[in-house]
């Protein structure tokens, strides 16, 4: 018996007739940027295309080879300024963030309802808003241009939204397996680090991401706090490329690709737990 040839399917292929063009827009801001960064430091070509008509690294050396007036490099302290400062404000916002929502799901005390709406209530409010305050308190805290002064305020401001994202994640895991364990003799300690935070690792990862990505290219406080050269992190850097009269450009893509590496790092790093469902099957029906 004779088969039919297999007829092809015309609606499958349209979905990429439509994608195609949304990922080439999509991608053009993109493409232009490493133009820019591309064309060095001479000039930067009116031309729509997004390739530069040479290959040219010299704005890649300008902003890495950076010095201060002492001959200190520059850019390695201010980039190290920026890890440090994301780091342990991603560290110290999880840490606190995650007993804090792991109290707010299992437990019911007094003032639990007005602690989540007050974490919930900063949230409402620009952070813009904060600025005088907290510059005041950091003043009297001898705190400006400082690492600490910026960790402690990127953490408390961080801790609301961590907080409120792990504990929705927290209500979600079934109780039985800690009542399982209570049985089994744990302490409240031992199903809090040894059961909840490994049931809980997609979404402390994707907590702590946002965390990170928060600190790296928050620039409006740390522009306020910082004024000397070598305590800058690598927005405020940035932000320097720009000037009154004129604009950086090759400078300023070069470092906008320089500092996209560490996140884009952190993402490839923890994208095995962004798929997470570890909790399937952890009890029986």
């Amino acid at each position: 018996m004779s088969r039919s040839a297999p007829t092809f399917n015309w609606a499958k292929l349209l979905p990429h007739f439509l994608l195609v063009p949304v990922t080439l827009v999509t991608l053009y801001p993109v493409l232009y940027v490493v133009k820019m960064a591309l064309s060095g430091t001479g000039g930067l070509s009116a031309s729509a295309w997004p390739w530069p008509d040479k290959l040219d690294f010299s704005a890649f050396s300008a902003v890495l080879g950076r010095q201060d007036a002492a001959g200190h490099w520059l850019f390695g302290r201010q980039f190290g300024n920026s890890l440090l400062v994301s780091g342990l404000t991603t560290v110290f916002g999880i840490a606190l963030a995650c007993t804090a929502a792991y109290g707010f799901a299992r437990f019911e005390f007094p003032g639990r309802r007005m602690g989540l709406l007050g974490f919930l209530a900063t949230q409402m409010f620009p952070g813009i808003l904060t600025m005088i305050p907290l510059y005041v308190l950091m003043r009297d805290l001898g705190l400006l241009d400082s690492m600490a002064g910026l960790v402690l305020v990127y953490s408390t401001t961080a801790i609301p939204f961590c907080t409120w994202t792990l504990k929705g994640y927290f209500d979600t895991l079934p109780k039985e397996i800690e009542e399982s364990a209570v049985i089994d003799g744990a302490t409240r300690l031992q199903i809090f680090w040894r059961i909840i935070l490994p049931l809980s690792a997609p979404a402390i990862a994707v907590t702590a991401l946002f965390s990170f990505m928060t600190a790296w290219n928050e620039f409006v406080l740390a522009y306020t706090f910082l004024s000397q050269e070598t305590a800058y992190t690598m927005p405020v850097q940035i932000r320097n490329y720009v000037g009154d009269k004129d604009v950086q450009w090759s400078l300023f893509a070069a470092s906008s690709l320089i500092v996209s590496v560490p996140v884009m790092a952190l993402f490839y790093a923890v994208e095995k737990h962004l798929v997470g469902g570890l909790t399937a099957g952890g009890v029986k029906g």
